[in-house]
């Protein structure tokens, strides 16, 4: 018997079920919507421009139609999180609706089809999953901590500088690697066109008209980059000294310690501790990325790394502040708990050991930064 929209009405209308699910499966030029009231009813998809908010509010007022919900029936969505980051989430939330941002990574996979969760997971289960987590299952993926618009804001600046400084440490090798091409080595260099007249070949002929033009293209380019950095550091540095902002105090709280500098404080309050609540230390390490990953199946048992689930900013400045802190704070319980531990290993043990040594570390600032317990040994700045 084939299903008309009548049909379809009068056998969703009376359900238990006043509410209509959304998922979104998010493309550059596409959207994929999946819609339904429930894990009895056959999904509804439909595809969309995408950023096309007009025809979305229309196929949303569309589906309730069809499903036989009353038009003011309420609207639960939610979508992976990925390059449109959090701009749909503040338009779904401005409308009424009750959205849900998830973690890629989090989503569950069927063990039995041997393969990794990808970008294309299908509409229809995206939907289902939805409606589990709605109904209780809680732990179906996990949801995002979705910052305001001000608090990301607050994370250009030092993910700017990141990025500033790793394209000048890529010219940087790219000059030395054009020079070391011709069998010149410069170990650091701090003005290149002061040198580039006295260099030589290895048979004492001057440099190639073309080599040089780019050398100096390419040294325009670091110092550019350079200068770019130096503005944004002391744009950091203003706001350090005369913000008085929630978030720019726990900078400054962060700084008493020695060990962590600008960049470090910056990062960790902005990215991580600025804007997130967390109840516990476990919830601490998972948002970063840094939990263990045991493997056991019948007798065997063993560890597969971290999970790296979490902020990969976070990581990188956990690890470099790490190291830091065995520097500046040797006397420190969790210096000499790494070196009672890791300190007498190789190279492999010590950078396994300096990665646990993170996690106690960003442990013991969220306890710094929330209760005032300054780490057992640590010392302050003068």
């Amino acid at each position: 018997m084939h299903m008309t929209r009548a049909t379809r009405r009068t056998e969703y209308t009376g359900t238990s079920s006043q509410v209509l699910y959304v998922a979104f499966e998010l493309g550059a030029d596409e959207w994929k919507l999946g819609f339904g009231p429930d894990m009895a009813a056959k999904p509804r998809v439909r595809v969309i421009p995408a950023r096309d908010l007009t025809r979305l509010a229309r196929e949303i007022a569309a589906a309730k139609q069809w499903f036989g919900l009353p038009a003011a029936a309420a609207v639960r969505s939610c979508y992976e999180i990925g390059r449109d980051g959090f701009w749909l989430h503040r338009y779904l939330t401005s409308t009424g609706i009750d959205n849900r941002v998830v973690d890629s990574a989090s989503i569950e996979v069927n063990r039995r089809r041997r393969r990794a969760k990808s970008d294309s997971l299908d509409v229809r289960k995206l939907l289902a999953m939805l409606i589990r987590y709605h109904a209780g299952e809680s732990r179906v993926w996990s949801v995002l901590r979705v910052p305001t618009a001000d608090e990301e804001d607050r994370r250009h600046l030092h993910r700017e500088l990141r990025t500033l400084k790793k394209e000048r440490t890529r010219a940087t090798n790219r000059i030395q690697g054009l020079l070391a091409n011709q069998g010149i080595r410069v170990r650091k260099v701090r003005d290149l066109t002061a040198l580039l007249d006295g260099m030589q070949l290895w048979d004492g002929s001057p440099l190639p008209a073309g080599l040089r033009a780019r050398l100096e293209r390419e040294w325009d380019h670091a110092e550019f980059l350079r200068g770019q950095i130096a503005e944004l550091e002391r744009e950091r540095r203003r706001a350090i000294a005369h913000d008085r902002s929630h978030a720019v105090e726990k900078v400054r709280q962060l700084l008493r310690l020695r060990a962590i500098g600008p960049n470090g404080a910056w990062v960790y309050v902005n990215e991580f501790f600025g804007w997130r609540q967390f109840r516990n230390r476990k919830e601490v390490g998972a948002a970063a990325g840094l939990t263990p990953t045991p493997y056991q199946s019948g007798d065997e048992s063993r560890e597969q790394g971290i999970s790296k689930t979490g902020s990969r900013h976070i990581r990188a400045i956990a690890i470099e502040m790490a190291w830091c802190w065995l520097r500046y704070q040797p006397r420190s319980r969790l210096s000499r708990w790494y070196q009672e531990r890791f300190g007498h290993g190789g190279t492999r043990v010590r950078k396994i050991g300096i990665v646990a040594l993170a996690r106690k570390l960003l442990i013991a600032i969220w306890r710094f930064l929330e209760h005032g317990l300054i780490p057992e040994g640590a010392v302050l700045k003068a």
